[in-house]
């Protein structure tokens, strides 16, 4: 049932998003020189790679530059590019990663391979058994992740010492109780906050 639904839910949400992607997508350009899609390898399920999308938020030149996190107020961060992160907006072409079947549409966030070798054992065995996904618990829990990065002098060695931790943990309780009306919840609660947020 999950993925007929992550697959119904992506179709008709492409399609009803397909006039604001393409907006979004020329302010991109229009922005800064550069693609409007920038493309990352993250570890899927079964540790397979793939490459998330996202609208472009940073500048071309820095986009292999300085560290894997993004802290609020970083540098290398267009001027759309904030609004995008704001509102989540750049997330919206992971809906296609979920047709393809390398995400569903709640899950747990997939990492680069520099952050999941980190994990332990345990950890990449139970979390990456499932696909990855838009949004989750601990996405709504650390909705301001950027602000609490910002507060760090060492916004990445934060990210791995502290917040990497309690995600892992939120990852594997969702796992381990993880329901469709759950997701159902899980999904209300990101529109719900995003729309809060504008």
């Amino acid at each position: 049932m999950k993925r007929v639904f992550d697959l119904v839910a992506a179709l008709i949400a492409l399609a009803a998003l397909a006039p604001i992607l393409a907006f979004i997508a020329a302010i991109v350009r229009l922005d800064t020189p550069g693609p409007s899609i920038f493309r990352q390898q993250r570890i899927g399920r079964n540790c397979k790679p793939f490459p998330i999308l996202k609208f472009r938020t940073m500048h071309v030149a820095t986009l292999s530059a300085g560290p894997f996190v993004t802290a609020r107020g970083d540098s290398r961060v267009t001027r759309s590019g904030r609004i995008l992160r704001k509102y989540k907006l750049d997330e919206l072409p992971q809906l296609w990663n979920v047709l393809k079947g390398e995400m569903s549409l709640v899950g747990p966030r997939p990492e680069v391979e520099r952050f999941v070798v980190q994990w332990s054992d345990d950890e990449r065995r139970r979390i990456l058994a499932v696909r990855p996904g838009i949004t989750d618990p601990a996405s709504l829990k650390f909705r301001d992740e950027e602000a609490i990065l910002a507060n760090s002098p060492d916004p990445e060695a934060h990210y791995v010492n502290v917040v990497m931790p309690e995600k892992l943990a939120i990852y594997q309780s969702y796992i381990a109780s993880r329901s469709f009306t759950g997701d159902l919840t899980i999904l209300f609660a990101t529109v719900k906050r995003v729309a809060r947020m504008s």
